[in-house]
């Protein structure tokens, strides 16, 4: 029940998973924290925010989940017992995710989970099994390859409408507001911002829409027909991309296969991520 609550951000939302009713969700929540001696949720109307305790918590339960899904599929003898976790940010997780046929196949006999998260998955506590980051690692138990570089831009919906021919711009709110492109965004064009989403993908929405420019990578915006670049890439944006593995794990079979794929998935679209392709 913490685990829906947590991941649902509320109880509302968890009724459905759970099959009980808000009240009581809420009470088991209260028992859990008195249980553990410190809240676990910040308590708001637009929902459940978890506290640093609360995050700890999740993170141990998921742990404790996947060891318990594993036996129940040992048990049954139904699917294989390995899965490969790729963490990655919003829009690398969807390319991916995309392009799954060249990553991961069922004669693999792996299972392959995307954690998708705009914050750094803790590698090193198998949160993850490899990461596609933005930064050279640095921690010492973690090894790391350079896959190439990654470029961002200013696109606008193809239909001069709306926020668009006002030369308005759409920015981030929420936890996407601290990603690099909507710091640089909110830093030089702060005043014209006329409307904001809470997540990427909306954003791009209503920019596709007319609500305004806004700033994407390049293999997003040049790879989707609604948007058109409208300005060269922005060279303080342009970041690595590495991907990331535990230095005791780099060389498990499963984990080397999904990384080499990814990697060559990369290489093969790297003209796509540098910005290469011409404005259209």
């Amino acid at each position: 029940m913490f685990l829906d609550v947590a991941r649902l951000g509320g109880l509302s939302a968890a009724t459905g998973t759970t099959r009980l009713s808000a009240a009581t969700l809420g009470r088991r929540v209260t028992a859990l924290e008195k249980q553990i001696g410190e809240p676990l949720f910040v308590r708001q109307q637009t929902g459940y925010r978890l506290t640093p305790v609360g995050e700890e918590l999740l993170r141990r339960a998921e742990d404790v989940e996947a060891a318990m899904q594993s036996l129940t599929r040992w048990r049954e003898g139904s699917l294989p017992d390995r899965i490969v976790r790729v963490s990655a940010g919003p829009w690398t997780s969807a390319f991916v995710s995309a392009h799954i046929g060249d990553i991961w196949t069922v004669d693999d006999g792996i299972r392959v989970e995307f954690v998708t998260t705009t914050d750094r998955v803790d590698i090193g506590r198998r949160a993850a099994d490899i990461g596609i980051r933005s930064e050279r690692p640095t921690e010492q138990w973690l090894a790391g390859r350079l896959s190439g570089k990654v470029a961002h831009a200013i696109y606008s919906g193809r239909h001069l409408i709306n926020g668009i021919a006002a030369g308005l711009f759409v920015g981030v709110t929420g936890e996407g507001a601290n990603i690099a492109s909507a710091r640089w965004l909110q830093a030089h064009h702060g005043d014209r911002i006329a409307v904001r989403g809470n997540n990427t993908h909306s954003v791009r929405e209503l920019v596709a829409a007319g609500a305004g420019l806004s700033v994407f990578p390049c293999f997003v915006g040049d790879s989707d027909p609604r948007l058109v670049r409208v300005a060269q890439p922005i060279p303080e944006l342009e970041t690595d991309q590495w991907i990331v593995t535990h230095h005791e794990e780099r060389h498990s079979p499963p984990v080397r296969k999904v990384a080499d794929r990814i990697a060559s998935l990369m290489r093969a679209h790297r003209p796509l991520f540098r910005g290469e392709t011409p404005i259209r």
